[in-house]
């Protein structure tokens, strides 16, 4: 059964006026974290787009950035969008939730940032409205400056670009530590680590642009040391 498929299941589970607060609430015990991670991307990016009414052929576009959506399946996502337009809460309430769902574990909180910062990107403009929404959504998430920088400079090529924060380390570690940092970033970028830690097959692009910023960013550590 597709992740499509098992989002149709869960959006049907929900009795007459419930909206996305209730869905978050009942995948908090659900061992199927995949579901989890694609609603909350679909649900938060719905809430940072700026179109009104409808998904639209462009919004669509947008999650393609993330997501392997089949013309089939475009439904099911449109829906999940439309529900979060429509509900009455807040992304503050939606990133509280989502922080609940996955616990102490923020790496798959960090893949879904990337997923955000894909779908804001996907018009090659990063506009600051997008920048502050972004912002929140990290410090309820837990992350602090230095991490959301180190995210935002993957996807915001205007963005200050310091590798060091790419990496989550500073300029005074010692270059072993560091290098340590990235090994351990591109272990955990490996596909079959991102799906084990929730990311669903079908947005397991991300590791894409992800490992070829953790790679710069070495490099230009390394070439700054020489």
């Amino acid at each position: 059964m597709s992740i499509w498929s098992r989002i149709a299941e869960a959006l049907a589970a929900l009795t007459a006026g419930e909206g996305l607060s209730a869905v978050f609430e009942k995948l908090r015990t659900s061992p199927d974290r995949t579901v989890a991670f694609a609603i909350a991307v679909i649900a938060l990016g719905a809430k940072m787009a700026k179109a009104d009414g409808i998904v639209t052929r462009d919004e669509v576009v947008a999650f393609r950035e993330v997501f392997v959506i089949p013309p089939e399946e475009e439904e099911n996502a449109a829906r999940v969008f439309n529900l979060a337009r429509q509900d009455v809460a807040g992304y503050e309430s939606y990133a509280r939730q989502i922080k609940a769902m996955f616990g102490d574990d923020d790496r798959p909180l960090c893949h879904l940032m990337e997923g955000l910062f894909q779908i804001a990107m996907a018009d090659g403009v990063y506009h600051p409205k997008e920048d502050d929404f972004l912002h929140n959504v990290a410090q309820i998430f837990g992350f602090d400056d230095r991490r959301f920088r180190g995210i935002r400079a993957q996807f915001v090529t205007e963005a200050e670009r310091d590798p060091y924060d790419v990496l989550g380390v500073s300029p005074e570690t010692p270059m072993d530590e560091v290098r340590s940092a990235w090994r351990q970033l591109v272990r955990d970028t490996h596909p079959d680590q991102m799906i084990a830690r929730g990311v669903p097959e079908e947005a397991v692009k991300l590791a894409e642009r992800r490992m070829v910023a953790i790679n710069r960013a070495w490099e230009e550590i390394q070439g700054a040391s020489r």
